[in-house]
């Protein structure tokens, strides 16, 4: 008796199908897995055989072998279990072939035949429409995370028993979840809350600075003493971002989903991911990898926000993985049997403190640091990625007047009314071009879109031979300046422009600030 059922693996960011094959034939009883599978499978026989038991299907006596094709492809993950008990029962004539001709089969199998919540739905979901598979079988608990793919017809069973009952011979399968709105998940949101705007006090020209990076996914540099309101004005820039649009939810609900982060009953994910790791990170963890690539913190970040509180405090390893994805907004990890791309455009968002003791740049507190410790400091950083940052921004202790001022400040609300207008803007004259942001304008398209007056060239062409901007440099204060003119509505970029672009790019953030 033979058997084939559809199924499939994550391999890198993308599901790829997986033929299951099963033969029941004469000899002593036991099950043989073959294939490339890794060990969380190849130990799949026994929560197979327990669940088969206990769901009042036990496994038939006869050697039962199993082929996961292409069998030179390595699998991994416990989502074949589902597959393979399907594929075993279809082999024993329970199932009908007929009935299930044409579905993708995955699900995690408890002892007691319950079927588990199990990562990557949304891509092997995504993977099953482009194929033009009829539909795919998955846990309940995923549910709602299978739903936000259109054109798919979904199944969704607590335990295998009733996944036999629906596709026995004398049964009607039921009909397929359509429709339904599935429920919104949370992204890479840390145990506190979001700060709006008007609860920080002071520090007009670093508000300013994030409304500009928000406007058109700036990275940005906050630099400044203890308790200046750094950490604080990070937290609250996801207030200020749009939300994500239906392309771009449906990319990070799937980064999410392959981390395996998507808790049970969560759909798609329409809040903007704010990532916060410590600064303890490994590089693998940061950048993504391991034996068989993950997403990593850069991923993670897509269309979101990724913060590095305390800049110098992370290995320097770690902080120089972030120069290709700042740059290509991508990550490629190659191993030896296979090169997996992982989305990363996000906003870069760093905090640090000027010199160890965080008192170099403050009126008040006199530094206690040596030369030398600032100079070992400051070396933590490399030129290369600090030229990588649009906006390097120094924020000053607050002055008693302003802690003790009750007036709130501008909202978040008001705030993100003029960074969705000026998005807007940038999206209706960059589309043609493939591009949304001024920051992913490319340097080779930016005479074309950034028209500056005659006056604002010779004003950036003095603060170039000035401060000795590199190619680089020069680029991001074009763009920058291109942002400013949007969020004012202006068409084309103007002297005051530029001016207050290269405020952003020139100051000396470990310079003292009287």
């Amino acid at each position: 008796m033979f058997a084939k059922i559809v199924s499939a693996t994550i391999t890198g960011f993308d599901a790829v199908p997986v033929q299951v094959e099963t033969d029941i034939s004469g000899g002593l009883p036991g099950m043989t897995l073959v294939g490339l599978p890794d060990t969380s499978i190849t130990e799949s026989k026994e929560r197979i055989r327990a669940a088969m038991k206990n769901s009042k299907c036990p496994l038939p006596a006869g050697k039962i072998t199993v082929n996961l094709a292409p069998a030179d492809l390595r699998k991994e993950g416990s989502g074949l279990d589902l597959a393979v008990a399907a594929s075993i029962l279809v082999a024993n004539r329970l199932i009908p072939a007929v009935k299930v001709e044409g579905l993708v089969f995955v699900g995690e199998l408890s002892l007691n035949g319950e079927i588990r919540h199990t990562r990557g739905i949304l891509p092997i979901a995504l993977m099953a429409c482009q194929q033009k598979l009829k539909g795919i079988v998955i846990p309940k608990s995923n549910c709602d995370e299978a739903l936000v793919v259109p054109g798919i017809e979904v199944f969704a069973f607590a335990t295998l028993e009733d996944m036999l009952g629906a596709f026995s011979e004398d049964s009607t399968p039921p009909p397929p979840l359509r429709g339904a709105k599935p429920k919104e998940a949370e992204a890479g949101i840390a145990s506190f809350s979001h700060v709006d705007l008007e609860a920080i006090k002071g520090q007009n020209f670093a508000r300013r600075a994030l409304e500009i990076a928000a406007a058109a996914g700036h990275n940005l540099l906050l630099a400044g003493p203890p308790g200046a309101g750094k950490t604080l004005l990070a937290r609250a820039l996801p207030t200020i971002l749009p939300p994500l649009s239906f392309e771009e939810a449906l990319d990070v609900t799937r980064i999410y989903s392959i981390k395996g982060l998507l808790p049970p009953g969560s759909g798609l994910i329409r809040s903007r991911p704010f990532r916060d790791p410590h600064h303890t990170i490994s590089d693998i963890a940061m950048i993504g990898g391991g034996r068989q690539p993950t997403p990593g913190e850069v991923s993670l970040a897509h269309h979101g926000v990724l913060f590095l509180d305390e800049l110098p405090e992370f290995p320097k390893t770690v902080i120089e993985v972030l120069r290709e994805p700042l740059t290509t907004g991508q990550v490629t990890i190659s191993r030896a049997n296979q090169t997996s791309i992982f989305p990363a455009s996000f906003m870069f968002v760093a905090a640090m403190n000027p010199c160890p003791c965080g008192f170099s740049t403050d009126p008040v507190k006199q530094c206690i640091c040596t030369a030398r410790q600032q100079q070992q400091y400051r070396q933590k950083l490399s030129g290369p990625l600090l030229d990588r940052i649009d906006l390097h921004i120094h924020v000053p202790r607050l002055l008693p007047e302003e802690l003790i001022d009750k007036k709130p400040g501008e909202s978040s609300e008001k705030v993100r009314q003029r960074v969705e207008k000026a998005r807007k803007l940038q999206s209706d004259r960059n589309q043609k071009h493939g591009i949304m942001l001024n920051s992913q304008i490319p340097s080779r398209k930016l005479g074309e879109i950034c028209a500056l007056c005659s006056d604002a060239t010779r004003l950036l062409l003095a603060a170039a031979r000035k401060f000795g901007l590199s190619a680089r440099g020069y680029d991001k204060v074009i763009r920058v300046a291109r942002t400013i003119a949007d969020l004012e509505g202006k068409q084309n970029i103007q002297p005051a422009h530029v001016a207050e672009a290269l405020q952003f790019r020139t100051q000396d953030i470990f310079a003292r600030n009287d």
